[in-house]
């Protein structure tokens, strides 16, 4: 394969860590449930997950397809790179569309490993895969966002810190476009579970860490 230098220094490093997480340590996770945090953690040390987060907040500052090569080694080595792929990219949503008071706060964390922003919550029971017919609706009261509804398929919620939730601030019946009326709020995991949010774990045939979620009164800051 002919390759950039820099291209292919990165595929042999990643491959050279997933040496030391043999087919072995995979099974044992998949036959308990379990979940990599040893992997994660070696991941985050090394640089991997912070590719895309530019080197002003901290991370790699590299390219798509530095970021493909990360998890493409991941899978061919037989690991699982959907247990911590969404730490790569996730985030953004806040580099593009946060303020920089916003990316300045948690962009950082989120390169070093210190916070873990791998969860969105997008998809309801209801919706399907027609995005603008989700229900769950934020209310804006005072300076804050009260959010009540419930999605589902949500993975790795339970080993996030943060989460992107796409919500509902205008009803659907009274935007001239079905696209308009959508937010995204930046949920702090940390302080909503057992505090508006309650988190379901879903059984699955692949062990993918997935779960439904349901808001009842869940406050957010504005």
């Amino acid at each position: 394969m002919n390759e950039p230098d820099t291209i292919r220094e990165i595929r042999d490093a990643v491959a050279r860590l997933c040496g030391d997480f043999p087919g072995s340590y995979w099974r044992e996770l998949d036959a308990t449930r379990g979940y990599p945090d040893a992997f994660v953690r070696r991941l985050t040390e090394d640089g991997f997950l912070g590719a895309l987060i530019p080197e002003a907040y901290g991370g790699a500052g590299l390219g798509l397809t530095a970021a493909g090569v990360i998890l493409e080694e991941i899978a061919r080595s037989g690991g699982h790179p959907g247990a911590c792929h969404a730490q790569m990219y996730t985030m953004g949503t806040l580099l593009r569309h946060g303020s920089e008071a916003q990316k300045s706060a948690y962009l950082p964390g989120i390169a070093s490993g210190e916070l873990r922003l791998q969860a969105f919550g997008v998809t309801e029971p209801g919706a399907g895969t027609e995005t603008t017919a989700i229900r769950t609706f934020a209310e804006r009261r005072g300076e804050r966002y009260v959010i009540n509804g419930q999605k589902v398929w949500i993975s790795r919620v339970e080993h996030s810190d943060l989460m992107l939730l796409l919500a509902r601030t205008t009803p659907r019946d009274q935007v001239s476009r079905k696209t308009e009326g959508l937010s995204v709020f930046l949920v702090d995991l940390r302080e909503a579970v057992g505090n508006g949010l309650t988190v379901q774990p879903i059984e699955t045939m692949m062990n993918h860490h997935t779960t439904e979620l349901f808001f009842d009164d869940l406050s957010v800051p504005a």
